[in-house]
């Protein structure tokens, strides 16, 4: 049976998480099941002199242990943890793209700057030493779409390849391009999206954005739907998933089917006094609709979650709108890593999918003030156990974008 046509199901086999606090799904999933916080000061550099001072930094580790040694000089510290995402990844769903016919797979990766890291210690060179020390590999080491690149070289995918570029909302739209992808005939796509931005350089360009906040206390900094919220904590990390059509998935035999990505709905906010709503809403109802779904189908939101008060009170009110008050159990786990802009939103769908196969929805921690608490059902401090059999991810990027991803369980 073909998986083409515009209906086609597509369903995830493989999935890879790098984290704050894991470098693996299970180090990763299991952390966030004792809520444990990997939220901290900034150790990559020294952020005294910043605004903000407070991010979901990855701790250090040894590159050389799980990469290739003539990929480090050439890579940024982001591109690195995308290639261990993408390997995790394809050995999970048990998937060699080299043995596959040319052009068989793909990649499509979200992103919101680039290698910026690489970028800034070569700037700094050309500053201090002169052009000659500036490497050869800054051509594309500080590119945007440099982890699609970087994994298509690495895996042999040369099928579609692209990047998303849409803040914490494009890690949704590139599930959702690389699922058109497997609908036209493409057998298999890596996609989701690792980001990270923890160098002078870039951190003062996310902190301009007003968006950030500047409490020091790791614990306090990042409060969505919380009274006392004053901003986002941004952190490193992401994940990255695989794609396929439902029936090569069943017919190869996969050894994992976690769910069909179902449904997708995007949209851009309405110009500042326009008076008009934001496009929220009608992303949920749009993300509903491409499911052949309805709200009473959903269990549980994956919030995305901005940790701006005004901000929060639209999701609130959205969710409230679409579900009614208090209508669906409402997450945001994201407060244990923070918001991980192009990486964000995938890593909410790898812990939708594993909340379906262990019926388990991870918390919300660290908000004891609630600011919603007539609107939202928030599963705050310990997991709720509960059967998850479809699930919708929310994810919003700096500038207007909305969009909605509906996983439920795979047939």
């Amino acid at each position: 049976m073909s998986d083409g046509g515009p209906t086609a199901r597509s369903v995830v086999t493989g999935m890879g998480v790098v984290a704050p606090t894991g470098l693996t799904t299970a180090a990763y999933w299991a952390a966030v099941l004792r809520g444990e916080s990997g939220i901290r000061t900034i150790t990559r550099f020294d952020p005294s002199g910043y605004s903000a001072r407070i991010a979901g930094e990855i701790p250090e580790y040894d590159p050389s242990q799980l990469l290739p040694s003539r990929l480090l000089p050439q890579t940024d510290r982001m591109t690195r943890l995308a290639l261990i995402a993408a390997e995790e990844a394809l050995t999970d769903a048990d998937a060699t793209p080299r043995e596959m016919p040319p052009f068989a797979c793909g990649v499509v990766t979200s992103a919101s700057g680039g290698g910026f890291e690489f970028g800034h210690k070569e700037l700094e060179a050309l500053w201090a030493k002169g052009a000659k020390y500036v490497s050869a590999y800054q051509s594309f080491a500080w590119f945007y779409p440099v982890n699609t690149g970087q994994i298509s070289i690495r895996h042999g995918l040369r099928g579609p390849g692209s990047t998303v570029v849409a803040e914490q909302a494009g890690g949704l739209d590139a599930l959702a391009k690389a699922r058109r992808h497997v609908r036209s005939g493409t057998p298999l796509m890596v996609t989701g999206g690792v980001d990270g931005s923890l160098s002078p350089w870039s951190w003062l360009c996310i902190i301009r954005s007003g968006r950030v906040s500047t409490s020091t206390d790791p614990r306090t900094a990042y409060l969505p739907f919380d009274r006392r919220a004053e901003g986002a904590v941004v952190g490193e990390g992401g994940a990255l998933l695989v794609l396929e059509g439902a029936d090569r998935a069943r017919e190869r035999g996969a050894a994992h089917r976690y769910g069909e990505v179902a449904g997708h709905g995007a949209t851009f906010d309405p110009r500042p006094g326009s008076g008009r709503e934001p496009g929220l809403r009608r992303a949920v109802e749009l993300a509903l609709r491409d499911a052949r779904m309805t709200a009473a189908d959903i269990d549980v939101v994956f919030a995305d979650a901005a940790g701006d008060p005004d901000l929060d009170r639209i999701e609130a009110e959205v969710l409230a709108g679409v579900f009614g008050p208090r209508g669906v159990p409402v997450t945001a786990p994201k407060t244990m890593t923070g918001r991980l802009l192009g990486g964000g939103a995938p890593l909410d769908v790898a812990m939708a999918l594993l909340s379906m196969r262990d019926g388990v929805i991870p918390p919300t921690v660290h908000v004891d003030a609630p600011a919603h608490a007539d609107l939202l059902d928030l599963v705050r401090d310990t997991p709720r156990e509960q059967k998850v059999a479809a699930a919708l991810i929310l994810a919003r990027g700096q500038g207007g974008y909305n969009s909605a991803l509906v996983v439920r369980e795979a047939v």
